[in-house]
């Protein structure tokens, strides 16, 4: 077994378990602004088959992971299963997968994760793509908050188009995924703080649109949630991450 480990650690084992670590050291890196800590362990046995682009699999612990479109993420697993790699692509600098894989996965999201996430630009600018009556939106101080087992209360301050003051926006809803990827805000109840029931709505059926995996996962990457938790200020979501090519960080990421 050979690990890896990411950052400035010593890495053990022979020439080619070097050369495939800092490939994968710098391809995971590269995903990501900035980490607290990432720690692979690639799985060959015997360690020749590496030679010949044959992986029995691999382990990736991520830590504080910020992305660079703002998202956090306290902490992520993926156990890989085997997978063949073109070795010849390591020596470019570059992990290209011979065939598609599959990993077990485990994400999880503090509450301040999400907090950070939704007022992002990122996730902002397509909150605002939706239009209430014909108006643009505009999202501030939006806050979640996780008060019980699969239960979220979402507040924020909207302004609708050129109006002089935000309106209220304040509900609580069950968190549920459909179709393995849909995160959705059902069994909905708006609090006291709303100044607007029409818009709570039409926000909720807007988030639901908007909450789709697909439209966030990296490229080569589709990922499909069995189980999602919320409890302890903390969303935690298990499955499956389904890999056709290793993912690349998109060239307009800044």
């Amino acid at each position: 077994m050979t690990s890896i480990v990411f950052g400035n650690l010593p890495v053990p084992g022979q020439s080619g378990d070097r050369v495939v670590s800092r490939a994968v050291t710098a391809a995971i890196s590269a995903l990501f602004k900035q980490t607290e800590k990432l720690e692979a362990v690639v799985r060959a046995e015997p360690v020749a088959k590496l030679f010949q682009g044959s992986v029995d699999g691999f382990d990736f612990l991520g830590q504080g992971l910020l992305m660079y479109s703002g998202l956090r993420v306290q902490s992520m697993e993926f156990y890989v299963q085997a997978v063949s790699i073109d070795f010849g692509a390591i020596f470019k600098g570059q992990v290209k997968l011979k065939q598609a894989t599959q990993a077990n996965m485990r994400i999880v999201l503090s509450e301040e994760d999400l907090n950070a996430s939704f007022n992002t630009p990122f996730l902002i600018e397509k909150m605002q793509q939706f239009q209430f009556k014909g108006e643009p939106l505009h999202f501030e101080k939006t806050h979640l908050e996780i008060v019980g087992d699969r239960t979220l209360r979402l507040c924020s301050d909207v302004r609708v188009g050129q109006a002089a003051e935000p309106t209220t926006i304040d509900f609580t809803a069950k968190v549920e995924v459909k179709e393995r990827r849909k995160i959705q805000f059902v069994q909905v109840t708006y609090g006291e703080e709303s100044d607007n029931k029409e818009l709570s709505e039409a926000l909720v059926d807007h988030l639901n649109a908007l909450l789709d995996l697909d439209k966030f996962a990296l490229d080569g990457m589709q990922l499909r949630v069995d189980q999602l938790r919320l409890r302890n200020h903390q969303m935690t979501m298990y499955g499956v991450a389904k890999i056709t090519d290793f993912p690349k960080r998109a060239a307009k990421a800044a």
